[in-house]
């Protein structure tokens, strides 16, 4: 069950956010560039694009994630500003419109008032952070594919003067329930990372991480799914021996498991999907990175432990193709081994829990001044950064994809046997079986039922290509049982963003309690490798009769 969403921040701040006594040209002291070195320019407006573009993504979140802004702006007076080209905080908060709107990213100020106008994600994202430091929005949702979008050179204002920015309140005193840590060495078990991440994330990133679309019920399904199996073990084997090495597309692997493509991974640790590649290259298993990750790709792959660490790419489709083409020719050329098209998004799924939690913050904390504009959406991060994903995908787009890379290409979001069956047919390497974790349309089937259609109605697709899955795996005997299906590799996300929480040590202590699992389960079954696995293995008729018998197809398909 969700847990209640944290209580409303309750701040002195105005009704209004008072107007500026004058205007100031853009081309002010502020933003002229004589006073300072060339390298921070050059280093600044590297930056720029990105810090511009990743609004697009930040828009949605009207507080920052881990800090509150406290009370009025207590930017000390214009002359005790250090230095001549440091800017006060005080300047910068009386470009507050949308006809002159300067914001501070990291300490550098930058007039987006022109660039609002053309932005794809509408301007009044933008507006909504006019004069103020948006760094708390901006840091942990900063997905790569967005520094395309640069500023030109005049946006660049300046530094803010650090000594001038508003003060910061810890969670406690933001009106956060402070809980006991529970410790690393107390955690035996993936499912204890939930309540431990809960204690430590804050309510909005906690909502975003667990929540499940609408009615979640395909989000408890998932885990039904799997305790709905049963096993049939068999006894007198020698199982001295239990080897979980596999291979996922060609790749060696350690353990027949992947995390799987989550993003936003830096509202859960600073250093995001960074750590999660330490941490999967030490333990040896596949990181699958997400077009919405958190971190740059080119740092997330530099943070591999070993120049021969296998990365997978799982890419949303741009509606701006150049914008795809662009990031498929990184992937290439950062060595990647795989691309998974996610195709079950065409749009983002309804997470009331993530839309509910950014409604509350945004009417408490006042970022705007008193006057926040919201659809009757409410508008979480999981819609945030979703808008530039392109409805109209279709299966002519895999011949698209093949122009554009030698990869091996799977499909991300298969829910029928007759997708299944059509892509199998298209000469796509993997079909990746997922419900988005349950997060986009409530009420779609587990990946399991799938995984059993296929076997009922076309297993000759587990032998054309590779099957993974993912959705409510917790144990290494789901894993197990998946393989036991034909799943050549099982997924996890949120156990992973969790475990994260405990920095790299904790993706690691989350790893060996899988890799302990694994070979528990492969012992207690009577079984010495992950090849001996199969349907006989397991009793299945709590399912059997919610899975189709035959392809079903309606008048405008056309049956394989």
């Amino acid at each position: 069950m969700m847990n209640s969403i944290r209580p409303a921040l309750r701040f002195s701040i105005p009704r209004t956010v008072p107007r500026r006594v004058s205007q100031v040209s853009r081309k002010s002291s502020y933003g002229t560039s004589s006073g300072r070195d060339a390298s921070v320019r050059t280093r600044v407006l590297q930056f720029g694009g990105a810090a511009a573009a990743s609004l697009a993504i930040g828009y949605a979140l009207t507080s920052p994630i881990r800090l509150e802004e406290a009370g009025d702006d207590p930017a000390p007076s214009k002359h005790l500003a250090v230095g001549r080209a440091l800017i006060p905080f005080s300047e910068v908060n009386k470009h507050n419109t949308p006809e002159d709107c300067w914001v501070v990213i990291d300490g550098k100020v930058y007039d987006l008032t022109e660039f609002a106008e053309i932005h794809p994600g509408g301007a009044g994202h933008i507006h909504r952070v006019a004069g103020r430091d948006a760094s708390g929005i901006f840091n942990p949702i900063h997905p790569p594919g967005t520094i395309e979008n640069g500023l030109d050179e005049e946006s660049f204002k300046g530094l803010v003067d650090p000594m001038t920015l508003p003060q910061t309140v810890s969670k406690e005193q933001s009106g956060e329930k402070e809980e006991r840590k529970i410790e690393l060495a107390e955690i035996i078990g993936l499912p204890d990372f939930d309540e431990a991440a809960r204690r430590l994330l804050t309510g909005k990133a906690w909502a975003y991480m667990s929540s499940g679309a609408t009615d979640q019920f395909t989000l408890d399904l998932n885990r039904k799914a799997f305790n709905s199996i049963l096993f049939r073990p068999r006894i007198m084997v020698d199982v001295d021996i239990a080897d979980t090495r596999t291979t996922m597309l060609g790749h060696e692997t350690s353990l027949p498991i992947f995390i799987s493509p989550a993003g936003m991974a830096k509202l859960a640790h600073p250093e995001g999907e960074c750590l999660l590649a330490k941490g999967a290259g030490q333990c040896d298993i596949i990181q699958m990175i997400s077009t919405n990750a958190s971190a740059p790709l080119p740092d997330i792959i530099s943070s591999a432990t070993s120049p021969s660490q296998t990365f997978f790419m799982q890419l949303y489709v741009d509606r701006n193709r150049e914008k795809s083409e662009a990031l498929i020719k990184k992937i290439n050329d950062l060595g990647l081994k795989a691309i998974f098209v996610t195709v079950d998004a065409a749009a983002p799924g309804k997470r009331e829990a993530d839309e509910r939690s950014r409604a509350e913050v945004e009417v408490a904390s006042g970022i705007s001044g008193g006057k926040i504009s919201s659809d009757n959406k409410g508008g979480g991060i999981g819609r945030s950064v979703g808008g530039f994903i392109d409805p109209k995908l279709s299966w002519k787009d895999v011949a698209w994809l093949r122009k554009h890379t030698t990869l091996p290409i799977g499909l991300k979001g298969v829910q029928t046997v007759e997708d299944a069956m059509r892509a199998a047919e298209m000469g796509v390497d993997a079909i990746y079986l997922s419900n988005h974790g349950g997060r986009a349309l409530d009420g779609s089937p587990p990946a399991m039922y799938t995984l059993l259609e296929i076997n009922r109605i076309c297993p000759q697709i587990l032998k054309k290509c590779e099957v993974y899955l993912d959705g409510g795996c917790r144990r290494g005997t789901d894993v197990v049982k998946a393989l036991c299906l034909g799943a050549k590799g099982v997924g996890m996300g949120r156990p992973f963003l969790y475990s994260l929480t405990y920095g790299e040590e904790g993706v690691v202590h989350a790893i060996e309690i899988m890799r302990d699992e694994i070979q528990t389960t492969l012992r207690l079954l009577g079984v010495n490798r992950l090849d001996q696995l199969g349907p006989h293995l397991l009793n299945t008729r709590a399912l059997d009769n919610l899975v189709f018998d035959q392809p079903s197809f309606a008048p405008h398909e056309k049956p394989l």
